[in-house]
């Protein structure tokens, strides 16, 4: 099945016309996407994007064998342009079935938002599904084939990945979505970050996306974004740090969020920070308040965010009393240098997807106290040492990913 993209933006495109945003003015070149539109071995095409005959001729191909137009926007969508000579558009009602001349089968899938998805299967059997913007399936119910996916994993999956991360997670937890599944991002918009942060972006989330006129071919070889195992995402306060650490594990399922930080009794600041950050994670995801990392590094399972090891190594001071300087003296500094390094070597052997958060506090002010500075000091060596065994470490300021490694 040979999939030709003849646009691959929001319904009003990207740029936007008139705006003046950041993410349009540097869409220009191979970052300027017309509305998403698929054409589908040249017999169907899915959703219409302006000037559907001119955007299959500058891709080389051409729309005259067009058998079949479906839309799966919602019925009060974009106005979309019906040109001369092609079939009526139409909308499939979900899990209705249809077959096409050209000898694909059609099924519609039921989504949690209006519009409808398209499940296209080819005759060789290879499986694609395509899903309207701001949409996810509904109605997954567990891994494998079963009513809703009677084939199993799909060979490509097009959705809009920045949009509805939490929709690549359904799909994955279900096992539609599976390693070897070429999962494009379609339907992009001006809230998307300009330039190769997209791609950076997408790349985390395991999925790709193209330039306009790109035709693919399902099931054949491509480059799959490197997913790194274990990630260390440094910062500042208020940088986005924790922020970014989120967004790498958002499209996945199950993730086990870690708080390091535990409760704090009539503190009403830590509580409202708290809060904040539990309101943010997908509603998928578990929590689990402790200090203890190197059983949960060891253990098989779900990935894992850890957040954060400043207050992991807070608590771990505060266990061989770093804070006195006779107590550090007398022992102190031994014990901690050996719980460091258990955990620098649980991330070193862990088995699991992992991204951890911290503070960068190398930029700092130098504390004012002989305490502050030692905290100062074992934390950067701390970081150090872990930003060892990671493949990836990212470096937030004001918002903004540096990569490091």
């Amino acid at each position: 099945m040979e999939l030709t993209l003849l646009g691959t933006g929001a319904p009003e495109g990207l740029p936007r016309p008139d705006c003046p945003c950041a993410s349009c003015a540097t869409a220009v070149g191979d970052e300027a996407r017309a509305a998403t539109a698929v054409l589908v071995d040249g017999a169907l095409l899915l959703d219409l994007t302006p000037g559907p005959a001119f955007a299959a001729a500058r891709a080389g191909r051409s729309i005259a064998g067009v058998r079949q137009v479906l839309l799966s926007h919602p019925h009060d969508g974009p106005a979309v342009e019906f040109p001369a000579g092609l079939p009526a558009p139409v909308r499939v009602p979900d899990g209705r079935e249809l077959a096409v001349i050209s000898g694909h089968r059609i099924r519609a899938v039921a989504l949690d938002a209006p519009g409808t998805g398209y499940e296209v299967t080819a005759a060789d059997g290879e499986r694609l599904l395509y899903l309207p913007p701001g949409a996810a399936p509904a109605g997954l119910n567990g891994p494998g084939p079963g009513p809703d996916r009677p084939g199993g994993p799909y060979d490509m999956v097009l959705l809009d990945v920045l949009g509805r991360p939490d929709a690549l997670a359904r799909l994955r937890s279900a096992g539609a979505v599976t390693a070897t599944t070429d999962v494009l991002a379609v339907h992009l918009d001006h809230d998307v970050p300009p330039g190769r942060e997209l791609h950076r972006q997408l790349a985390a989330a395991g999925a790709r996306t193209v330039p306009d006129g790109t035709t693919l071919v399902v099931g054949d070889y491509h480059a799959v974004p490197d997913l790194p195992r274990r990630t260390l995402v440094l910062g500042g306060a208020r940088s986005g740090k924790s922020v970014e650490a989120e967004r790498r594990l958002e499209s996945f399922p199950d993730v086990l969020y870690v708080a390091t930080g535990g409760t704090r009794p009539g503190d009403a600041d830590w509580a409202a920070r708290v809060a904040l950050h539990r309101e943010r994670r997908p509603g998928s995801w578990r929590t689990a308040e402790t200090t203890d990392l190197v059983p949960l590094l060891a253990a098989e399972g779900p990935p894992l965010l850890l957040d954060c090891l400043s207050l992991w190594l807070t608590d771990a001071m505060d266990s061989v009393g770093a804070w006195d300087d006779e107590s550090w003296a007398d022992g102190g500094a031994d014990a901690l240098a050996a719980r460091v390094a258990e955990l620098v070597a649980a991330v070193r052997a862990t088995p699991r997807t992992v991204v951890v958060v911290s503070n960068e506090v190398g930029s700092g002010v130098v504390p004012a106290t002989a305490s502050g500075r030692r905290f100062r000091d074992e934390l950067g060596r701390l970081n150090t040492m872990v930003a060892g065994e990671c493949e990836h470490v990212l470096l937030v300021v004001a918002g903004q990913a540096l990569t490091l490694r």
